[in-house]
């Protein structure tokens, strides 16, 4: 690179964004992930002896995927080249292979491609990086905010390793913050800055981990922000808390998140805890979600968590459905945060859970000899003739509406499916079911 160029390419990087300047330029300076770049990490080895497999980091927004790979660009030995599956083709792709092995052919040099946002790659796209990481050609860095193992193909990722990167702590964006107001050469340094504590907590708090989204906003407050006559630019809660926009949940149709966060609503009404659900019912709905795929899970929350504890829960829930199917949203959030309140504080029983999954495994493997011919059908014209119906016991005709009978096959005489608990509704039943059974010794 040349003096003007070198000279152009500063001048760019003084336009870019803060959060892109302030980007950490060594394994030193990088925040969090101590969990795969910690000293002695094998990561960390890797990139520094540059002995890099394929890899794919996986982790939400401003967590480091793109600065861990552009620190890995300004340590390797190898070429290292760049695409962003948004704008990149498969046309894009064959040129950097067949760069790609005329390096290591004809200059025993290696390949390094960093692909950001690897998961909006097709597999046309992503099949025709195979062959290439395969035999070596060039080594494959992707970076993607959703699970890998939803969106990257099975092929690629059996040849790379994955690398989860989790948010960043508040005291470690805190850090940023304060590097960021330091630096007078790639951050806001040269500016007279008063960041007020309350400020400071609020910026760290809303940022959620994603130190790009608290540094954008710390310097669009530092920059709208006239000086005062001491030349200081104050920048108050107010003033931060104007900065930074409603943040964009990390949630997605078809992805982690959106498993994980319908996991941990369901998680949290089986776990009586009734603010957590709404909470995560609000952020789903938020988010976009569906709402009759929430009030859907509520339905089968309330049958397996509840179940005969409240047997009231599964009438509740499957009137949300239905309420919600009438209304629509926003309005449709009401009858589904009474349907999650009530699921999440009613008493919990699964046993009729567990009874049809019991039940359900030996119907599948249990070989019986049919309907006992007692309980058959008799109905039809000649039925009767074929022994069906003979000797059933008409349950009305008996004192409490009751008799003793078998009405399982013969294979699975005495089988106990359902085993109510104490919690309840299901005491009742229990203490039912315990009456009739010392009927049956009589």
């Amino acid at each position: 690179m040349d003096l003007f160029s070198l000279a152009a390419e500063g001048r760019r990087q003084k336009q870019w964004p803060l959060a892109a300047r302030m980007r950490p330029q060594n394994l030193e300076e990088l925040l969090g992930q101590e969990a795969i770049l910690g000293p002695g990490r094998l990561l960390r080895r890797a990139i520094e002896t540059d002995q890099l497999g394929s890899l794919i980091f996986w982790g939400p927004p401003g967590t480091g995927k793109t600065t861990i790979a552009a620190i890995i660009a300004g340590t390797t030995q190898s070429q290292f080249e760049r695409l962003n599956a948004v704008t990149a083709g498969v046309g894009d792709l064959r040129r950097i292979v067949q760069e790609s092995e005329d390096r290591l052919n004809h200059y025993d040099q290696k390949t390094i491609l960093f692909i950001d946002e690897i998961h909006r790659f097709n597999k046309a796209q992503q099949d025709a990086l195979l062959p290439a990481v395969e035999e070596g050609t060039l080594v494959l860095i992707g970076a993607t905010t959703e699970n890998p193992y939803f969106r990257v193909n099975a092929a690629l990722l059996s040849r790379s390793r994955i690398f989860r990167l989790e948010p960043l702590t508040e005291a470690q964006v805190g850090v940023m913050i304060d590097r960021a107001l330091a630096d007078p050469e790639r951050g806001l340094g040269r500016y007279k800055v008063n960041l007020t504590s309350e400020a400071r907590s609020h910026l760290v708090r809303v940022a959620g981990g994603d130190v790009r989204r608290a540094l954008n906003a710390l310097e669009l407050a530092v920059l709208s922000t006239p000086p005062g006559p001491d030349g200081i630019r104050q920048i108050t809660a107010a003033v931060a808390a104007e900065s930074v926009q409603r943040p964009v949940l990390s949630y997605d149709q078809d992805g982690d998140a959106h498993y994980d966060t319908i996991s941990a609503f369901i998680k949290s009404m089986r776990g009586s805890d009734p603010d957590a659900a709404l909470y995560w019912l609000a952020r789903m709905l938020q988010a976009g979600e569906d709402p009759l795929f929430v009030a859907r899970r509520i339905v089968i929350c309330a049958a397996e968590d509840v179940g005969m504890a409240d047997p009231r829960a599964l009438t509740v829930a499957v009137s949300a459905f239905q309420a919600v199917r009438f209304v629509g949203l926003p309005e449709g959030r009401i009858p589904l945060a009474q349907a999650a309140v009530y699921v999440a504080t009613a008493p919990k029983s699964n046993a009729s859970y567990l009874g049809i999954e019991q039940a359900w495994e030996d119907a599948a493997n249990i070989v019986v000899s049919g309907v006992p011919p007692h309980l058959r059908d008799s109905s039809y014209r000649g039925a009767r003739q074929l022994g069906h119906g003979k000797g059933y016991l008409y349950a009305h005709d008996f004192p409490g509406g009751y008799v003793p009978q078998q009405y399982l096959p013969p294979e699975l005489a005495g089988v106990k499916y359902y085993k109510p608990t104490d919690r309840g509704y299901e005491q009742e039943v229990k203490d039912r079911l315990a009456a009739l059974t010392e009927k049956n010794k009589e």
